[in-house]
């Protein structure tokens, strides 16, 4: 109701203004013309407001902890931020291990366990977390003696348990089991790589391999060098005055004792001579993810940072207005966001423009994202969008100064990156200082469409061959999920699905030895010892797998040539349709010497690698439709992996085997090892026992 009275009120004005006239009706229509007209413009910017920052106190301990303090005094709460302030550290082939050494110290100290100290801050109904990079804590302003108390002991006494860092590592390899099949994880890592490098701390990224290497020593190696006080900054924030929090700050942190820090320099990345296009292969995707990126030299507080970030907002930086969201989003709806982004970093800074995409549009939607790169550079913006995009940035900026903590990061950044006393007081003046001519000029330095990295992670089979043309060379490279160029693989002219299928039956006893097995027994446990999974199977066509837990059985599948059945923790039920069908084929005994005898289809999908070796991978599709791509070892023929998708819980799910670990069996070579991974779940199973032509009896296979 609200905007239909602002709209007839100016109207109404003028009509009972005119009554007088004899030209009512004319006036009427100027007077909804003016309306329309007031309605088409935006509002005129005013000048700048001037910024009454709030004020704030900085003390050093005698140690050398540079402490900023901002007082306010609304809630009775407290926070502080410890940050330190190393050079970025290169981890090698143990990358990770400062990350873990961070999160270490609040897992326990030589006077706590890590449940004791858990215990203790949940008592105050505090927050405290650590990381390589320093400490946040927040509590009640009467807790915090308590807290600095536990605050002084994380960092002062940590105790590096070795369990808890066996914990971690698992989590972490759970946690980058589930990166592997996220294609937005996967893109974030190899662009790392491409933009500077695994020779640059910043182009270092963590792996499975290089969690396995991270030990006690590392973490503690990193605590004892770089958690230095006087190469720290630490924020005080609420209830507190800088009085109150020198005295507290000496008393608990006092005898953290300064020392000698390593500096690091490095060579500083720089973007590629020409437009290079990386590509890496995600099986059975139906979108791409695309990142157009580069380094930057744009270091914090520089002349260009303002009129860059204000550049960057035109072009995609997070108003919805943008030209990459307008392009790919409102005008070809090939996407539902576009973004780009222009960060500052002391070293090294980057650019980056990327969005997710239907595979059919890949390649048009790297012809707009070219598109949109070269017209920023090119032609001018418009006034308007230029004041929209400057009106949404000092909003943003306003907003942010309702926070106390945003004081206390302006202190430490104008300290940290020696910007001038009054860099943050006169920002909007700068904002609103800059013009078209500056946009354009900062288009012209810091957008780089000719010597970009286009990386696309998605399907190989389906975009990658329409990528080419986008590399100066015509060429595209092909590199693995942890940013590794990959070589072309050789392949012999007589390579083909059935070649390798016979190459692996060949390379595990041949035909006559698999002919000669009847039945064998097989039994299975997880790393723990407490899983254990029996497997028999009887030629032709019939197989029962037992799971259970601590000697009770969890489930048991059986199929009998005919019937199948599944019995979860003691309630049976038959299986009918494709659950049948499906089980149908799994039970089917040396199923590779029958592929084509039985109706599968086989494809030969090229070659890549698996781990360090070179494999062949062939997609194998059942009668009933169920694929599994699988993959062999180019020099030996044995198979390394399987991939399959299931629908589990009413959600596909990408299914790998890894398949390792060959010991011979009654002439044949069985693998010993199998390594699932199930979205973040991972589960090494070892062969215990593995007998064949036991005589097993049909009777084991009775489905009632």
């Amino acid at each position: 109701m609200k905007k239909i009275i602002i709209y007839i009120l100016p109207l109404a004005l003028l009509f009972f203004q005119c009554t007088a006239t004899k030209n009512v009706g004319d006036t009427i229509k100027k007077g909804v013309k003016e309306v329309a007209d007031f309605r088409s413009k935006a509002p005129e910017a005013g000048a700048a407001p001037k910024i009454q920052l709030g004020d704030y106190e900085t003390f050093t301990l005698d140690n050398g902890l540079q402490v900023v303090v901002v007082e306010n005094h609304k809630l009775p709460r407290v926070s502080f931020q410890l940050l330190m302030d190393n050079d970025p550290v290169l981890e090698g082939e143990s990358a990770g291990y400062a990350s873990m050494a961070g999160q270490m110290l609040t897992k326990g100290t030589k006077n706590r366990t890590k449940a004791q100290l858990d215990e203790e801050v949940d008592f105050i109904g505090a927050r405290l977390s650590t990381s390589d990079g320093g400490l946040f804590a927040a509590s009640l302003t009467k807790h915090v003696p308590k807290l600095l108390e536990l605050m002084s002991d994380v960092v002062l006494n940590p105790a590096f348990p070795a369990d808890e860092l066996d914990k971690m590592k698992k989590q972490q390899l759970s946690a980058l089991a589930s990166e592997k099949e996220e294609p937005s994880a996967i893109a974030r890592n190899v662009a790392s790589v491409l933009r500077y490098g695994k020779d640059h701390p910043y182009g270092e990224i963590m792996t499975e391999a290089g969690v396995e290497k991270i030990t006690l020593d590392k973490c503690k190696e990193y605590y004892k060098t770089y958690f230095k006080p006087n190469v720290a900054y630490m924020a005080v924030v609420g209830d507190i005055t800088a009085a109150e929090a020198k005295a507290q700050l000496t008393e608990y942190l006092g005898d953290w004792k300064k020392g000698d820090v390593p500096a690091h320099t490095y060579a500083t990345p720089t973007a590629p001579e020409q437009t290079q296009v990386a590509f890496v292969d995600k099986d059975e995707a139906v979108q791409s993810v695309i990142s157009v990126t580069y380094p930057v030299d744009l270091k914090p507080g520089s002349p260009d940072a303002i009129k860059a970030s204000v550049m960057n907002s035109v072009l995609g930086g997070g108003v919805f207005s943008g030209r990459l969201m307008q392009n790919l989003r409102e005008d070809k709806a090939y996407t539902y966001g576009a973004r780009s982004s222009l960060r500052r970093d002391k070293l090294v800074g980057r650019f980056s423009a990327g969005a997710s995409v239907r595979n059919e549009v890949t390649d048009s939607s790297v012809v707009q994202f070219i598109h949109e790169l070269n017209r920023m550079r090119d032609t001018d913006v418009e006034q308007k969008d230029l004041s929209l995009v400057l009106n949404s940035m000092t909003g943003s900026f306003a907003r942010s100064l309702e926070r106390p903590e945003t004081m206390a990061r302006f202190a430490l950044n104008t300290i940290r990156y020696n910007l001038p006393s009054d860099y943050y007081a006169t920002y909007l003046e700068k904002l609103n200082a800059v013009t078209i001519a500056d946009v354009r000029a900062m288009a012209k330095k810091y957008i780089q469409p000719d010597n970009a990295y286009i990386l696309v992670v998605g399907n190989k089979d389906e975009v990658a061959s329409k990528l080419g043309q986008f590399a100066n060379s015509g060429k595209v490279d092909f590199y693995d999920k942890e940013g590794n160029l990959l070589d072309d693989i050789a392949m012999p002219d007589n390579v083909n699905a059935s070649t390798i299928i016979g190459k692996y039956i060949k390379a595990t006893g041949g035909k006559a030895a698999y002919d000669a097995i009847k039945d064998y027994k097989m039994v299975m446990t997880d790393e723990s010892g407490a899983m254990e999974i029996a497997v028999s199977v009887k030629a032709p066509n019939k197989a029962k797998t037992v799971t259970s837990m601590g000697g009770k059985v969890l489930q048991e599948q059986i199929f009998d040539g005919e019937k199948g059945k599944i019995i979860l923790n003691g309630a049976g039920r038959m299986l009918e349709g494709k659950e049948l069908e499906s089980l149908k084929y799994q039970s089917i005994f040396n199923r590779e010497l029958q592929y084509e005898k039985l109706g599968f289809d086989l494809e030969f999908k090229g070659a890549e690698k698996v781990g360090d070796k070179e494999a062949y991978k062939v997609k194998v599709t059942s009668p009933d439709g169920k694929a599994v791509t699988e993959y062999y070892d180019t020099e030996s023929g044995l198979k390394l992996r399987e991939v399959r998708m299931e629908e589990l819980m009413g959600q596909t799910m990408k299914i790998i085997l890894d398949i390792s670990d060959y010991k011979e069996v009654s002439g044949i070579m069985i693998p010993h090892t199998i390594k699932q991974t199930a979205a973040t779940q991972i589960a090494t199973l070892k062969v215990k026992s593995c007998e064949a032509n036991t005589g097993v009896s049909d009777d084991e296979f009775k489905v009632e």
